[in-house]
């Protein structure tokens, strides 16, 4: 060995940044219940319904141009997108799921010495983008399981850069109505840019409620995301596209990936929003069976937050009982998700699935209970 190289550094490895091994990596829900036939997976808030038809046909089309690189702009993706919405396509950026446009929304605008706020029980990529931007997150208390403005407010302060709200919020399916949105982003400093993560906007049809895109076309502040991964039923295929000012807009796509989607995500995302009755049968199907399992559910004695998206935040009376409860349902193929991760060490978080899925969960738990009981 030369020399020049000292000898401290034989044995060294590379070393990441102060920092980023203190992340908690993020764990996705589970998908697998070994020994059992048949399995339900109602962990990740995935559409029953599948993808579109069109969607899937237009996947299988591409595949003939995988040797081609996708185009960098997403052009056609953003001019369908806009087309839907009544949006400037100009004003549209599309990403691998809405996780990376918040991760690119972190790298853009914290650094170390900045603070990020968003609420208690908000979507865990927020402190993971966060924290990998060097950045310091803070956390403002929730109300009854749901976002609190004045709370949120009161977390701001001269270092903050970035607020996160995520309306519905996951894992409590709660949200604010746009006039509390409206007050809070009044409230913020100028340079402060809010993000508005609405993934499971298009579940929630309420005369109050707004995902965020007024803003986003009106505020020079203001970044709402949005993702296939839900309603559309594409997540696997990592797609996802936001809206704001053409200077965000701007600063985010100098920071991604040249080629951040993939052609066949694009060509997929393209016949999927177009696909307006597949997303009304999907709306129609959690319109039915949000409230029902609801129900169902807080007539067996357990609480249920109320919830505004796909699925349904379950307590339990103790972190034993829930451990509990999922290793009973796990048994018979239902797989939820333990959501202690979030600080809900009490919870079960239940997509609301197929007709059958739906039912035999609620009958699982209330065999669980009956036998819990004896």
């Amino acid at each position: 060995m030369s020399a020049l190289v000292p000898e401290r550094t034989i044995h060294a490895v590379p070393t990441p940044r102060p920092g980023v091994m203190a992340i908690d990596a993020y764990v996705p829900g589970r998908s697998q219940a070994p020994g059992v036939a048949k399995v339900f997976k109602l962990s990740s808030n995935e559409t029953p319904l599948g993808a579109s038809p069109r969607a899937r046909a237009a996947y299988i089309e591409a595949a003939h141009y995988l040797a081609d690189y996708p185009d960098g702009s997403a052009i056609l993706l953003r001019e369908a997108i806009g087309a839907v919405h009544g949006i400037d396509p100009a004003r549209i950026m599309c990403g691998a799921g809405s996780d990376e446009l918040l991760a690119l929304a972190a790298k853009a605008y914290l650094g170390p010495g900045d603070e990020c706020v968003f609420s208690q029980y908000g979507f865990l990529v927020y402190r993971i983008a966060t924290l990998a931007a060097g950045a310091t997150p803070v956390v403002a208390a929730e109300r009854d399981h749901t976002a609190d403005v004045d709370a949120m407010l009161a977390c701001v302060t001269p270092r903050t850069r970035v607020v996160f709200l995520a309306n519905p919020n996951n894992p409590t399916g709660t949200y604010l109505p746009y006039a509390e949105v409206e007050r809070l982003h009044a409230a913020l400093p100028r340079h402060v840019l809010l993000v508005l993560d609405a993934a499971y906007a298009e579940y929630l049809h309420r005369p109050d409620f707004d995902p965020g895109q007024r803003l986003s076309l009106e505020a020079p502040n203001v970044l709402m995301t949005r993702t296939f991964s839900k309603i559309h039923g594409l997540a696997a295929l990592r797609l996802g596209w936001a809206v704001g000012p053409a200077v965000v807009i701007d600063a985010l796509n100098r920071v991604r990936g040249p080629f951040n989607v993939s052609g066949p995500a694009i060509a997929a995302g393209i016949a999927a929003i177009a696909d307006s009755a597949h997303v009304a049968a999907a709306v129609a199907h959690n319109d039915h069976w949000l409230p029902k399992v609801s129900r169902q559910v807080a007539e067996l004695g357990l609480a249920v937050t109320p919830s505004a998206a796909n699925f349904v935040l379950i307590h339990f009376a103790d972190v034993a009982q829930r451990a509990a409860a999922d290793a009973f349902l796990t048994q018979r193929g239902l797989i939820l998700r333990p959501v202690g991760a979030y600080g809900l060490p009490n919870a079960l978080r239940m997509t609301i699935g197929s007709e059958e899925a739906n039912v035999l969960t609620v009958h699982a738990l209330s065999d669980f209970l009956a036998g819990a009981a004896r």
